[in-house]
């Protein structure tokens, strides 16, 4: 891919439901800024190779749950302090991700320092993840007509080791978040739930049928292109994370020093329209 535009067909590819007639895409998106980046979650990061990935998810839960009591949520279980904990920046077993192509490019193009690399949105198809989670899970999206679930679904496993052993095999289920503050919606947000803390969603999704998921690359010379696009488009950080610490992210890059050059496609463009030109030299004042 070598254009803004063909990475927006890339990302809305297989977005027509034919069932309801309509653009309404199944997959999830998750954007990062280097193209070999893995989906492991900040527990397992955490973790760093330890056995007790599980003792350590409870340990961290346990005392986020004591410590944030008078602020926590109005319902006091154990999926809606996980969600709340990934919200917060708690090390979970939860991965961020967004119903909007839009937004995961923010996050594939948000760090400048990165801008040499490729860059990936990973895509996955939640309602053939769905195919593959037990047959309680099934019934309750089926009960709701929904494709994600949602913490009140979840409370039907009044605790991990309940979810976790509802199944012999590892799968994956995406969870709607509460709307707890206005970047859960401007992002329009959802989280990617493996059923064990130490499990990989990259190592399970790699063991998947091609339908389930695809990466996207996200070229180091689009990189700025697609940034000015998604600045143009008011997909920024301004708007994704509102307050003061956003519009102050979004400020510090907006007026990051140009002079970069053209994308390497319009250059070569505009070089064939003005045709071939003589050398020159510099000159000393």
């Amino acid at each position: 891919m070598s254009t803004w535009l063909d990475i927006i067909d890339e990302l809305y590819q297989g977005s027509w439901n034919p069932a309801l007639g309509r653009f309404r895409a199944p997959f999830a998106f998750r954007g990062m800024n280097r193209f070999d980046n893995t989906l492991t979650s900040s527990l397992f990061r955490l973790a760093d190779g330890r056995a007790d990935v599980r003792r350590l998810e409870l340990a961290l839960l346990r005392n986020f749950r004591k410590y944030a009591h008078n602020i926590g949520p109005s319902n006091d279980s154990i999926w809606d302090w996980l969600a709340l904990g990934q919200h917060r920046g708690l090390p979970t077993r939860l991965l961020d991700w967004t119903y909007s192509p839009l937004v995961a490019l923010h996050f594939a193009t948000e760090n400048t320092a990165d801008y040499h690399l490729d860059g990936v949105v990973w895509c996955v198809n939640f309602v053939e993840a769905n195919r593959l989670i037990p047959r309680r899970l099934k019934k309750l999206l089926d009960e709701e007509g929904s494709d994600t679930v949602t913490v009140e679904m979840l409370n039907a496993f009044p605790a991990l080791k309940a979810f976790d052993s509802s199944a012999k095999t590892p799968f994956v289920v995406f969870l709607e978040p509460p709307a707890v503050d206005a970047r859960i919606l401007n992002q329009l947000a959802l989280f990617s739930l493996m059923s064990s803390p130490s499990a990989r969603l990259d190592d399970w999704l790699k063991a998947q049928l091609a339908s389930v998921y695809r990466k996207v690359r996200i070229p180091a010379a689009l990189k700025w292109e697609i940034r000015d696009k998604l600045d143009q488009a008011n997909v920024n950080e301004r708007v994704l994370f509102p307050g003061l610490d956003g519009l102050s992210r979004w400020l510090t890059r907006y007026y990051m020093p140009g002079g970069r050059p053209a994308p390497a496609a319009r250059a070569e463009g505009e070089r064939r329209r003005r045709g071939p030109r003589l050398n020159s030299t510099s000159r000393s004042p």
